[in-house]
């Protein structure tokens, strides 16, 4: 409380004085509404079993999903919450996938873990925090979640296959692990890092991995043309069945 009265908080979109996330910044967050695709969760005009964002490419994961979009207010809430060690803004994350997406059946919960240098510099490990936020929420214990064998360069500025082979075989898990898990991590960008832990996870005994985050890289509306936009609503909309900005890192 004191805290709060000689740094009073204020929204990281719009800096109005009160919440993290004022309601109106909330209210306008860019939910992933309408049709997607099966497999990998990209906005599509119909539904489809794979677009052309994944098809043709080896997915060791059953299903990804997210909750928004990352553009308008989401960039800044992330910054927020990764860079700038706004922890609070995990159980704000892990309300909104709640709402947005039904739990996936699964035996339990695990996240995609951090390089060591980023974990020491923010002090805390976003993915597991939300983790462990959405367990408390879909009552689905924490598994131990697959290690990094090595450290791989960053993936922000590799294009595609470039991603996939620098994240290749940087994952195993330590123990076996259920059949079934969701495996969590706070924004999708190509799904690299994703099916490289996945691919870890299911070498450890799961037969599906369903991978579920906060926030999503949408290009287009598939076949369309239209901007990501088109598909965006606030939290007064009614749910569907669910890029990189200059400044914030896009890694996964």
């Amino acid at each position: 409380m004191v805290l709060d009265l000689l740094l009073p908080r204020r929204c990281v979109s719009c800096a109005r004085l009160g919440e993290d996330l004022c309601p109106g910044c909330r209210a306008a967050l860019p939910l992933l509404l309408g049709t997607h695709c099966e497999r990998c969760g990209a906005p599509t005009t119909w539904p489809v079993r794979r677009c052309r964002e994944c098809s043709g490419r080896r997915l060791a994961f059953a299903s990804a999903r997210a909750a928004v979009a990352y553009e308008s207010s989401v960039p800044a809430i992330v910054a927020a919450w990764k860079e700038r060690g706004l922890r609070r803004l995990a159980e704000l994350a892990a309300e909104v996938v709640a709402d947005c997406l039904a739990c996936p059946v699964a035996d339990g919960i695990a996240f995609i873990p951090p390089d060591g240098d980023r974990s020491v510099r923010r002090g805390h490990h976003p993915a597991e925090r939300l983790a462990r936020e959405l367990g408390q929420r879909w009552r689905l214990p924490l598994v131990q979640s697959p290690a990094r064998t090595r450290a791989p360069r960053p993936q922000r500025g590799l294009a595609l296959p470039d991603r996939r082979r620098n994240v290749a075989g940087a994952f195993a898990a330590r123990e076996p692990v259920p059949k079934r898990l969701v495996l969590v991590d706070d924004v999708y960008t190509t799904g690299a890092t994703a099916t490289a832990a996945a691919s870890a996870l299911r070498k450890a005994g799961a037969t599906r991995v369903d991978v579920v985050t906060f926030a999503r890289a949408v290009r287009s509306i598939q076949s369309t043309g239209r901007p990501a936009t088109a598909i965006s609503g606030g939290l007064g909309a009614t749910p569907g069945k669910g890029q990189e900005r200059r400044g914030h890192r896009l890694d996964s």
